[in-house]
């Protein structure tokens, strides 16, 4: 066996190994022998130094590198540098928190400023729009702090919104004004059913206007005020038009409402239109008005409150559950190919004036002595309503005694069999 060595070399070329009968033998460079010494083999990589490989196993993964990166903010000087500065400890365990905000035992006694940014940063994360940890989480902040997450819900022609996000939306609490126009929902709906509740007690404006209501929903939305005093004993404003199915019997309903201030039943199916006039006058001190009032604009009902980006989410979600597939296209080819005609799923919107509206004219009322409640009437008329209410005032009294030794004749056994529910 033979080699060559270049000793002139100063390039460090490794140990030489030769195979000799067999075995491997490793050259000394330095002396020029050979020893028959086993060799520890240098381990074999595929890759260079500089070449590194991260693995994601699942996605708590990605979020732990992503919340890393988030300690920092970086931005650009004048000169197109890039800098970063490291976040502050309370934006760090704020976004901690929020991240992990369903898992929270309770906030009550919890700071309102400090809670407010922790709203916020979970409304950013979208930790509201989870199907169970979101609802979780938001009733932990309206069990604390009621109004301020939400003291206005404007839900009109949103009927999707309300099937989707059900329980959610019966987690506010103290709301103020309610808006759930031309949604549909019928007597029977469980959202109704949620309006007698304490949770809402403190509704003062009602819009329930093109719902498919009838006398039994009426029925049951007052029977925890007419008997109990509980429900909806603060409401002011209540919007009830374009109902057709509200007859002369259900109005009777209205008149437990003591503190209203502002009732609409145009487009309700009244009989003796005269006579409900009467009654409202007689009995609440509602007055016809001959002119539209400001109460019943529903530009008025906005969504205000913490949760008001948490109402625009859901309804973008539902939006693009709504978008068409791809695959719908095959679906409608096959359809044709047999025979069959597409069925289109048109939404239903709600019209401003409805046909209801128009055959029985505007049947909306107002209380005199509350200011700002309508628009500007005349001063012929409004002078010759307070001679009316000064003997009128008389016979209400004595009709308010006649009538409240009288209330536990009015029950009947479907009453009764209601207020057994609460």
């Amino acid at each position: 066996m033979s080699y060559c060595l270049n000793s002139e070399s100063h390039l460090d070329t490794g140990p030489i190994y030769v195979r000799e009968n067999g075995k491997l033998h490793m050259v000394n460079q330095g002396a020029g022998g050979v020893h028959n010494v086993t060799p520890k083999t240098r381990p074999f990589s595929l890759f260079s130094r500089s070449f590194s490989v991260e693995l994601c196993m699942n996605r708590e993964d990605d979020r732990a590198r992503r919340q890393r990166t988030d300690h920092f903010i970086f931005t650009y000087t004048k000169e197109g540098n890039l800098r970063y500065s490291a976040k502050s400890l309370f934006s760090l365990v704020l976004g901690y928190i929020s991240d992990n905000v369903d898992h929270i035992d309770s906030l009550i006694g919890f700071p309102e400023q400090i809670a407010e940014k922790l709203f916020s940063a979970a409304e950013a994360r979208q930790k509201f729009t989870e199907p169970v940890t979101g609802l979780r989480a938001l009733q932990k902040f309206t069990e604390a702090y009621g109004g301020l997450v939400l003291c206005s819900l404007c839900l009109r022609n949103r009927y999707l919104v309300i099937s989707e996000k059900l329980e959610e939306i019966k987690s506010f609490r103290e709301l103020t004004c309610l808006d759930l126009s031309c949604c549909k929902l019928g007597d029977e709906h469980e959202l109704l059913e949620h309006l007698t509740k304490e949770a809402l007690s403190s509704v003062k404006r009602l819009l329930l206007k093109d719902n498919s209501l009838s006398d039994a929903g009426l029925r049951r939305m007052t029977a925890p005020v007419r008997v109990l005093k509980k429900g909806l004993e603060n409401l002011l404003v209540l919007d009830l038009s374009c109902n057709p199915k509200i007859t002369d019997v259900g109005i009777g309903y209205l008149l437990s409402f003591k503190k209203l201030n502002c009732l609409d039943i145009s487009g309700a199916g009244l009989k003796d239109v005269d006579a409900v006039i009467k009654r409202l006058q007689t009995q609440i001190g509602l007055v016809h008005s001959k002119v539209p009032l400001k109460e019943f604009d529903h530009s008025n009902c906005k969504t205000e409150g913490w949760a008001e980006q948490t109402v625009l989410q859901w309804e973008q979600a539902v939006m693009e559950a709504m978008k068409p597939q791809d695959n719908l296209r095959s679906r409608v080819a096959t359809l044709h190919f047999y025979g069959k005609t597409h069925r289109i799923k048109e939404v239903v919107k709600c019209t401003l004036v409805e046909p209801e509206t128009k055959a029985s004219g505007n049947l909306q009322f107002y209380k005199e002595n509350v200011q700002n409640c309508h628009l500007p009437l005349k001063k012929e008329v409004a002078g010759s309503h307070e001679l009316k209410n000064n003997k009128k005032r008389a016979l209400s009294e004595q009709e308010r005694e006649r009538t409240s030794k009288q209330k536990h004749l009015c029950l009947t056994v479907e009453d009764w069999d209601l207020l057994n529910t609460y």
